[in-house]
């Protein structure tokens, strides 16, 4: 999820602007989805200036303990091994790159970011148009960390699920790397409530590696004029995923794993 704030200055290379959502309007939605575990992350609005994301894992690290927030920031080749520290110890364990209009880092940044980040056990988040995997394939593959995919790998429009691109996904999960199933629409011609067009690839995905699946609910959902409610989209995954193990697996087991939280009797219990 992101936290927008009119007080924090917008990079100027930004092309979203989406009102306020702030620390106390995400804590309503977490308690009304009985959420116990946050990841939080820099969205593009902000550049490479992560103030305004560190300040609300603060506020709510505050509220539930900061066993219970972590972060994805957006660094470059300029960010100090000092500063990562500081990262770290707010809890922060993966750097995001947007390669959409808006990103504040480019490709030629990728592998030397994935070298700074490595030695700290971060990974890298990665959001690009998922038609551009194979060419893309051999630099993910030979990065020194993890890569996260967002949104069923967010190929626009959508391919089959025997696309070359497809199997791009599928290499680079198995080998080193995590999917998100979130955000349908971000990618989706046919639309709510269905996206039938993304359908069939979140359910490869979670048939073939759901031991490295994720759920998001992508909350404030910036650039959607209309977007889901939470419960809709969760209400999509039940289906998706019917099997009350493998949900567990993914919105409890696997995001403990990847972001470092602390296994508690709470964590074994409630989503992500």
């Amino acid at each position: 999820m992101h936290f927008y704030d009119g007080r924090y200055p917008a990079s100027p290379g930004s092309v979203l602007f989406p009102p306020d959502a702030t620390p106390a309007m995400y804590s309503a939605l977490r308690e009304d989805l009985d959420i116990d575990r946050t990841v939080v992350v820099q969205p593009t609005t902000y550049g490479l200036d992560n103030t305004c994301q560190l300040d609300g894992m603060m506020q709510l690290a505050e509220g539930s303990g900061a066993h219970t927030v972590r972060g994805v920031m957006v660094v470059d080749t300029s960010t100090t091994q000092r500063e990562l520290r500081r990262l770290h110890e707010a809890g922060v364990r993966g750097a995001r790159f947007h390669m959409l209009p808006g990103g504040a880092v480019g490709w030629d940044q990728l592998a030397p970011v994935a070298m700074a980040i490595a030695d700290f056990g971060w990974h890298i988040q990665l959001q690009m148009n998922g038609r551009e995997l194979p060419e893309r394939l051999p630099l993910l593959l030979d990065l020194p960390t993890d890569v996260v995919v967002d949104h069923v790998g967010r190929f626009m429009p959508p391919v089959t699920t025997q696309d070359s691109a497809f199997h791009a996904l599928l290499t680079l999960i198995e080998t080193k790397g995590w999917v998100k199933i979130s955000a349908p629409y971000e990618s989706s011609v046919s639309g709510a409530p269905d996206y039938v067009d993304v359908e069939p690839l979140a359910a490869a995905l979670i048939e073939r590696v759901g031991d490295k699946a994720l759920w998001a609910t992508n909350w404030p959902h910036p650039g959607q004029t209309q977007p889901p409610s939470p419960h809709e989209l969760l209400a999509l995954l039940a289906r998706w995923i019917p099997d009350a193990d493998l949900a567990r697996r993914i919105l409890v087991e696997n995001p403990t794993r990847l972001y470092d939280f602390p296994e508690s009797p709470t964590s074994q219990t409630k989503e992500t």
